[in-house]
């Protein structure tokens, strides 16, 4: 019961994030996180009042149905409204506010164990910062560039009027009105749009989808949702130094996203997600070679697991952490962002409900040593995987990164490609 109540909550982010796309798509991106809020909302009162399991999960499910239409609304909408030299950092906020986010949970929830009725309070409380967001998101606009998908060109300058000054706000116009133009084109010749442009879309899901799937299957939420277990794993049978521990580890991660921010446009995705994988992999050594060794009863190996999952936090946070989201955010046609979007963060949460309900169950049966070389193999796949289909787009307009997979797909303008590839490289 207590494996269905944690994972109802993933399940639901599944049908959330494949709804999510479409909602994005027809309704717009502000309409979708107010969808979100009032669907968190309601979860977050269902499972306070729940006066059973079966309510409790059912709450659950609300919750997560909310999680994932907001996962992803929020890197596409931040994306759509930030101009191309900061998109990178701006996106890597929302990633900042979860991991932020995990670490102030465990400090509200150890204030609620002092509290009668902690676990309704714990539970009930998530529902306020989706009341707030719901009543800021009534002040604020909608992206412009889902306006002017839908031909209300109007609302879409008054949007980047408040962004851009005089100078780049008609760049940004005269560039929005001509995608319009093109993509008008497109719908009226269906057979070219549809064969043009599906092997461009193929390799950027891939890209983008793989992206998501090794970001879950590298560990991340291994060690979010089970460090407590981990660390008394490797020896600290104490309940409240492991949870201390863990909080340790929930402040590195929130701490290596705000490292992440500026080297994400400064760095670049590719060589961050490169460097962060790397890491990964010499962490998840240190933690089975630990393992391994466990038997021996030296208290050496215990704090030789704590420096492998400290130093696992310090490489993934800054980099496979806020790439996946980001990269996912641009790297799509406009026409089709919010749908790709929705179906590579549903590959995520797909990706998330496995690793979480499986990785007990594989410790248990090959011991905990394998299971993180297991992990680490993964993680040389992921770093195969981001050098051969991931390009860098650092800087790029929309426009350019469209370009780029132009390029892979079908060989033309090689010479334009080719420049965009050298300045994404070398900037």
């Amino acid at each position: 019961m207590s494996e269905t109540i944690v994972s109802m909550a993933v399940a639901g982010a599944i049908v959330g994030a494949a709804a999510g796309g479409w909602i994005n798509d027809a309704y717009g991106r502000k309409k979708a996180t107010i969808i979100a809020d009032v669907i968190f909302t309601l979860g977050a009162i269902v499972m306070a009042a729940a006066p059973d399991p079966y309510v409790l999960i059912l709450g659950r499910v609300f919750v997560g149905l909310g999680v994932g239409i907001a996962s992803v609304t929020a890197p596409v909408y931040i994306a759509e409204l930030s101009p191309s030299e900061i998109r990178g950092a701006l996106v890597s906020t929302n990633v900042l506010m979860i991991t932020g986010g995990q670490f102030l949970s465990y400090l509200i929830n150890l204030a609620f164990t002092q509290v009668p009725g902690t676990w309704r309070w714990m539970l009930g409380v998530s529902g306020v910062p989706a009341v707030v967001q719901f009543f800021l998101m009534l002040l604020l606009p909608e992206s412009p560039r889902w306006l002017f998908m839908k031909n209300r060109e109007e609302e879409a300058i008054s949007v980047l009027a408040k962004i851009y000054d005089f100078a780049r706000l008609e760049d940004e116009v005269i560039l929005l009105t001509t995608n319009s133009e093109r993509d008008q084109q497109r719908r009226d010749n269906i057979r070219y749009r549809n064969v043009f442009k599906s092997k461009e879309i193929r390799l950027a899901f891939l890209a983008g989808a793989g992206l998501q799937a090794f970001q879950q299957f590298t560990g991340i939420n291994t060690v979010m949702y089970y460090s407590p277990t981990i660390v008394q794993m490797a020896g600290f049978r104490s309940n409240e130094l492991a949870l201390l521990l863990s909080l340790v580890v929930a402040g590195m991660n929130a701490a290596g996203t705000v490292l992440g921010i500026y080297l994400i446009d400064h760095a670049g995705r590719r060589k961050l997600a490169l460097f962060s994988l790397g890491g990964v992999i010499a962490s998840l050594i240190i933690l089975a070679f630990s393992f391994f060794n466990q038997s021996s009863g030296s208290s050496l190996y215990g704090w030789l697991a704590v420096l492998g999952l400290a130093l696992y936090i310090a490489f993934f946070a800054p980099g496979m952490g806020p790439v996946p989201w980001t990269v996912n955010s641009e790297v799509y046609p406009e026409e089709y962002r919010g749908m790709c979007g929705g179906m590579s963060a549903t590959v995520n949460w797909v990706s998330n409900l496995i690793v979480a309900q499986s990785f007990l169950s594989v410790a248990a049966a090959v011991g905990t040593g394998p299971t993180f070389l297991i992990i680490a193999v993964i993680a040389v796949l992921a770093f195969v995987f981001v050098l051969v289909y991931v390009p860098e787009t650092k800087g790029l307009t929309f426009d350019e990164v469209e370009l780029l997979w132009k390029q892979r797909a079908w060989g033309n303008n090689p010479e334009d490609a080719q420049s965009l590839f050298q300045n994404a490289n070398h900037s």
